[in-house]
């Protein structure tokens, strides 16, 4: 190890004064951790700005309703939203839980719900997404896909003639670190924004909300389920790991990237501040973006944490054979029965 790396893994090795120590107040540790993350993603706002959401469009699809609407997040900024509404809703008014379906890297909210990049109808593979948000709605969930900051038609007007999956993330972030704000606060902040939404909307249960998403869509998950609690349970895939065994091992979108964060916690113990509501994890056997050794590390870690919270049975993983995807196997069943 040259005096660079060595230099570096000492600047990177401590846990941080935020971490959770055995014996230490769950109250006091989730109030004190949470207050300091959103100081390290660069700020929320102090007032929301009004959703004043607007309808785009409506289709009828196999088994569901799709809709699109678009909901302000800041004061000056619009965000589509694809929400999926199951058919036998409008016929039995039965309130449903919801879920808030995070995509990763790609070409934005149509790869998670059965669409080409031009909002035509699947006709390949779905890729690592799996289609997952069109999963969630045909198991009976009204289920909200928002378009992240960056990708799919919110992309800079310089990329939009670019292939389909590039991203705007590295610009967006930088102007935004130049401001002491980052590009994952505000999708995070813009998450929260949606379950703002969702909670108005007649077909959702306010107090059964959930979140499911894969890669940069389950950090988004992560940090926002950790920060707001009328998340009630969590489906973290293709994420859950460490800092130091992801992001600092290889070279990541600077999206992942929030000053100062490791002076507060390890992502584990940022992860943990979910507990006592449900979780799960996914990693596959393969996967190169965050490996399966330090999504099992991470596990190891949420577990203490739960335990701790007296939570060990709302805690689960799914360590499968595959790659960076979305498993399903056991997350849809697993969501059945804590929602």
């Amino acid at each position: 190890m040259s005096d660079i790396e060595s230099y570096l893994q000492k600047q990177t090795s401590p846990r941080g004064r935020s971490a959770y120590q055995k014996g230490q107040s769950l109250e006091q540790w989730r109030s004190q951790l949470r207050t300091r993350i959103k100081e390290r993603l660069g700020g929320f706002p102090s007032v929301a700005a009004e959703l004043n959401p607007v309808l785009l469009e409506r289709f009828s699809c196999d088994g569901y309703i799709r809709e699109r609407v678009e909901i302000t997040t800041y004061a000056g900024l619009r965000m589509p939203i694809y929400v999926l509404i199951p058919n036998e809703v409008s016929v039995t008014n039965e309130l449903r839980p919801a879920i808030v379906a995070c995509h990763g890297h790609g070409y934005g909210s149509r790869e998670i719900s059965g669409m080409e990049p031009d909002g035509s109808p699947r006709r390949g593979e779905p890729g690592l997404h799996k289609d997952f948000a069109v999963a969630l709605v045909q198991r009976g969930y009204v289920v909200a896909a928002p378009e992240l900051l960056g990708f799919g038609d919110r992309r800079l007007q310089e990329d939009r003639d670019a292939p389909p999956g590039t991203s705007s993330c590295t610009k967006i972030a930088a102007h935004l670190l130049m401001t002491g704000q980052t590009l994952a606060g505000h999708r995070i902040y813009e998450t929260i924004r949606v379950m703002d939404y969702v909670i108005t909307r007649p077909e959702a249960d306010p107090s059964r909300i959930g979140s499911m998403g894969i890669s940069g869509g389950g950090l988004v998950t992560a940090f926002t389920a950790a920060l707001d609690e009328r998340c009630r349970a969590a489906v973290v895939s293709g994420y859950a790991s460490t800092f130091h065994g992801s992001i600092l091992d290889r070279n990541h979108c600077l999206d992942n990237y929030i000053p100062g964060i490791l002076r507060e916690a390890e992502l584990p113990d940022i992860i943990g501040l979910i507990a006592p509501r449900p979780l799960l994890i996914e990693a596959g056997s393969e996967d190169q973006v965050f490996p399966l050794q330090t999504a099992k590390e991470a596990f190891a870690r949420l577990t203490e944490i739960y335990e701790e919270a007296g939570a060990r049975g709302s805690l689960d993983a799914d360590f499968f054979i595959g790659a960076h995807e979305i498993s399903g196997a056991k997350a849809y069943d697993w969501l059945k029965n804590v929602l």
